[in-house]
């Protein structure tokens, strides 16, 4: 139909996921994905930043603010992402936000020196996105931004305005978060990121024959039909892997 209006995607690199959210994310949008300790957040962004340069072509920028980038880089080789091979092509950049925050001298190009300013978190965030033209940014996570904020006013203040530069950037992003008690509907640290963000991906465990099991679960994606049921999932020897058709409950 002339006129009609489509929708540009953004391959997620998770094998069964793209299926379930009608063909990619949509193209410069921001996806949380939230779930408790051990859910997987930090694996499904990393695969995420790895897959967009190795598979798609398209370079992408993983900040982390909570383990050093060199120890994400050797916790990722275990799926045999080679991370470093793509930093030396300008495909992919790691900013390090932590090892200024707790006092260690990093010999990282992309160093984070002072985090707790917001503004010159995101301008130097902006900096290094501009830099190697990034398509994908992931920021992991949000709790470690705002740790020093107490009010939730100002908290609110920071990931809105978080928001607003990430879709000035023109990058699809991933922001993590923790879920304190998905059961209980409490998804996210703040109870505002789940608001600001366009798409929402919970990772979460259930209990099944003694045995925890992974699932995920669509909650929100704006300009996409989506699946709202609840699907497995494994995180295994080649990164996080969703099984469609096997719908749990």
């Amino acid at each position: 139909m002339d006129g009609e209006y489509k929708v540009e995607r953004v391959k997620s690199g998770i094998p069964g996921l793209d299926e379930l959210v009608d063909g990619g994310f949509p193209k410069n949008t921001t996806i949380l994905v939230t779930g408790s300790t051990g859910t997987g957040k930090t694996t499904f962004g990393a695969q995420f930043i790895y897959k967009g340069a190795a598979e798609y072509g398209e370079p992408g920028v993983f900040v982390t603010l909570e383990e050093r980038a060199q120890d994400l880089r050797r916790e990722t080789k275990t799926f045999g992402w080679d991370f470093k091979k793509y930093e030396e092509e300008g495909l992919i950049a790691i900013i390090d936000g932590v090892s200024s925050t707790v006092g260690l001298p990093s010999e990282e190009k992309f160093v984070l020196e002072d985090r707790l300013n917001v503004e010159n978190f995101l301008r130097y965030i902006y900096r290094v996105v501009k830099t190697i033209n990034a398509k994908r940014l992931v920021i992991d996570s949000v709790p470690s931004i705002a740790f020093r904020l107490k009010e939730e006013a100002q908290i609110r203040e920071v990931l809105l305005k978080l928001n607003t530069i990430l879709l000035e950037m023109g990058v699809t992003s991933i922001l993590t978060t923790e879920a304190p008690d998905p059961k209980a509907g409490k998804i996210s640290r703040y109870g505002i990121e789940e608001y600001i963000s366009r798409g929402l991906i919970l990772l979460d465990f259930r209990e099944r024959d003694v045995e925890l099991k992974r699932y995920l679960l669509i909650r929100k994606m704006r300009e996409t039909k989506h699946s709202m049921r609840k699907y497995p999932f494994e995180i295994t020897n080649k990164g996080i892997v969703v099984y469609p058709s096997g719908e749990m409950y």
